[in-house]
């Protein structure tokens, strides 16, 4: 029962690591990245789909996305939902793919990108000291229901701990690493 306590919130927190990674793919830092279009959704057929889904997407060189969609219909619907997307980006159709111009990042905006990044950064936190206390709270249980010892639930809360602060130490980084990125001129 411990070592599954462990390893459930061991699981949750990288999960949760891995959500905050993903986040900071879609954030811009004045290189063109496919990965800043790829959950853009686009209304195809009646349905919202992510753009990977209908088109492909490449980086021409570092200040230029290329989207290339499968049918040509969907286009205008592509067009749209990138106009709609936070990123600021202007779209250019010429009417069998899409070119994204990727401008360099004033200082101002990219303080506002280190700003968004310590907000996700926060919230991953959260989410993570949330494991930690729903983990504590289910040895706790057990202690009292008498399944482990009041040493066994110390010693695996101290566990979950170390687990937490492991997680919390990588999302630190990742911060770091991104923080810089957006930094650089």
């Amino acid at each position: 029962m411990i070592k599954e306590a462990l390893a459930d919130a061991d699981l949750h927190m990288k999960k949760s690591v891995e959500a905050f990674r993903q986040e900071l793919l879609q954030i811009r830092t004045g290189k063109a990245s496919s990965a800043l279009v790829e959950s853009i959704r686009v209304e195809y057929y009646g349905s919202e789909v992510p753009l990977t889904q209908v088109a492909n997407i490449s980086t021409p060189d570092p200040k230029t996305i290329a989207i290339q969609p499968w049918d040509k219909n969907v286009l205008s619907a592509i067009e749209k939902a990138i106009q709609k997307s936070e990123l600021g980006l202007t779209p250019m159709n010429d009417g069998t793919f899409i070119r994204l111009p990727v401008p360099p990042l004033t200082e101002e905006r990219r303080r506002e990108l280190v700003k968004v990044v310590r907000r996700y950064l926060e919230e991953a936190k959260i989410t993570v000291r949330n494991i930690r206390r729903d983990a504590n709270e289910h040895l706790k249980r057990a202690e009292k229901e008498g399944k482990i010892s009041e040493d066994q639930s110390h010693t695996t809360q101290d566990k979950i701990q170390e687990i937490t602060n492991k997680h919390t130490k990588e999302m630190d980084h990742l911060l770091e690493q991104k923080e810089k990125e957006i930094m650089e001129v």
